[in-house]
């Protein structure tokens, strides 16, 4: 019984809601001017979609922005640096640490050191290097991460502010006020021109 009085309530308050549009005031085809403004708006889910490939939503917000203000370029090599130095910290790790494990391997079959670079330590130093390079290899991964999630972000932040309008006619005015004639405060006047 509640169940059908809740859905009744629902279905009502949508059915209200619901606007009738007067199609006499539009063209024709009404969907093909509606696709058409919403394709001229600059999208962040869009910008966020195209930074899957490192760079592409810096791309888009660079397209987008008015001719004045372009400079989401210069972020781009910036991506690729970090991206690829992180993920050279990881290789060089992970080979490091394949090193260490063959050489500790060889080291408890053998009583001897295989590689000539590890023959001043001892087994334990051997297990010490091992986890210090594991460590600096499963930092690279997060840190990979990281700088990939930052892409995203960076990319999905500024789509918003593509259209931001900054202009020199900017104000504000700071003034003394009273509040209730009792109590004294301060008044901000922000001014678009």
């Amino acid at each position: 019984m509640r169940f059908t009085i809740v859905l009744f309530l629902c279905i009502s308050f949508v059915s209200s809601a619901q606007e009738e549009i007067d199609t006499n005031s539009y063209p024709l085809d009404s969907t093909q001017v509606f696709e058409e403004e919403k394709d001229t708006l600059h999208s962040p889910k869009k910008a966020a979609l195209y930074s899957l490939i490192p760079g592409g939503g810096q791309i888009y917000n660079h397209l987008a922005m008015p001719k004045g203000k372009k400079k989401a370029f210069w972020k781009i090599p910036i991506i690729y640096a970090g991206l690829g130095y992180t993920g050279y910290k990881f290789l060089q790790n992970h080979a490091l640490q394949k090193d260490l494990k063959e050489e500790y391997l060889y080291r408890s079959e053998n009583e001897s050191p295989n590689l000539e670079a590890y023959a001043s330590y001892d087994d334990q130093g051997i297990l010490t290097l091992f986890e210090d390079a594991r460590r600096s290899r499963d930092l690279m991964i997060f840190a990979f991460i990281a700088v990939y999630g930052l892409n995203i972000l960076d990319a999905h932040v500024e789509a918003h502010f593509v259209n931001f309008d900054i202009s020199k006619d900017l104000s504000l005015n700071i003034r003394p006020s009273l509040q209730g004639f009792r109590t004294p405060g301060l008044s901000f006047n922000l001014n678009f021109r």
